[in-house]
């Protein structure tokens, strides 16, 4: 089996009309990335915002003829350069074994790996994620997650509680539970990260101290007023700024709390948000990402 692939570069003007044509057609599936490096970061609520330059690509079956879909294309503002819209045929394969083959084991530290599928740990590995990537945020790949995986491996949570806030797939707090954490409390509003998250919780082992909530249910436990020791929160500048009367105050005196998914210019806005509740804060990062990390004073 085959398939048919087509990709239109278009200005973010015209996309909305890309798509619209190639709905009209026998597509099994479409999709709208990113054509240059302009990532949208923090859309407003309620806002689904689109890059500048905007690559839409169509799947077709194999046997779908190419010239309709070029003639219908060419008249798209804008798309008036062969390079613009492309074709490729697809052959059918083993997608599993394709993805597994790019989506490797992953060192973070000392002795902490993310393992993708059934693959064999490496001898090395002390704590182990098996992780197999879905909807949600959050595999080790992005810079602000393998900051924060990093932080989490250099430290000793034997007994402790701790939050991972804005969870995506989980990968933190299940970090954070085989590295001995006896409770932890994984937060975000996306159903589909919440779904990841039991899923991966569930696969690690780890589901009896895991407890995942809505931001809603969070903020009902005795837990969001000062009972835990340690605070992960990898989202974004805006959301960390508006949150930090939340997540300091979930923190005892003294807890811990690392902060990521923030730019290199934006640390500062950050750090003066939390200024007033931590001390001892540091600074990491890696490819324009940081990490802010520090302690939090006693509350009151």
């Amino acid at each position: 089996m085959a398939w048919l692939e087509v990709s239109v570069r278009v200005s973010r003007e015209n996309a909305g009309l890309v798509e619209s044509l190639l709905q009209n057609e026998p597509v099994l599936a479409l999709t709208l990335t990113d054509d240059a490096d302009d990532p949208v970061l923090e859309p407003g609520v309620g806002e689904t915002p689109l890059w500048p330059s905007v690559c839409v690509t169509a799947l077709f079956a194999g046997t779908t003829d190419a010239a309709p879909l070029a003639q219908m294309l060419s008249l798209v503002p804008g798309v008036d350069r062969p390079q613009l819209v492309t074709f490729r045929k697809l052959q059918d394969q083993q997608w599993e074994r394709v993805w597994l083959d790019r989506f490797q084991a992953m060192q973070f530290g000392t002795g902490l790996w993310i393992v993708p599928g059934d693959l064999p740990a490496p001898t090395a590995a002390t704590d182990i994620i098996r992780l197999d990537p879905g909807l949600a945020f959050g595999t080790g790949t992005h810079p602000t997650t393998r900051l924060c995986l990093q932080w989490i491996d250099g430290r000793d949570f034997d007994g402790l509680r701790a939050i991972d806030y804005g969870c995506g797939s989980g990968v933190l707090g299940i970090a954070a539970a085989i590295k001995g954490a006896t409770e932890v409390i994984c937060v975000d509003n996306d159903p589909q990260a919440l779904i990841a998250t039991r899923d991966n919780a569930e696969r690690n082992g780890v589901a009896d101290i895991l407890t995942v909530l809505t931001p809603g249910q969070f903020s009902q436990l005795p837990t969001a007023q000062g009972g835990a020791d340690i605070m992960l929160a990898n989202i974004l500048a805006g959301p960390l700024v508006e949150l930090a009367p939340v997540l300091l105050a979930a923190l005892r005196p003294g807890g811990a709390l690392a902060l990521s998914g923030v730019l290199e210019e934006q640390a500062g806005e950050v750090m003066t948000a939390y200024a007033a509740g931590m001390v001892d804060m540091q600074h990491d990062d890696i490819e324009g990402w940081v990490l802010l990390t520090g302690r939090t004073t006693a509350h009151g």
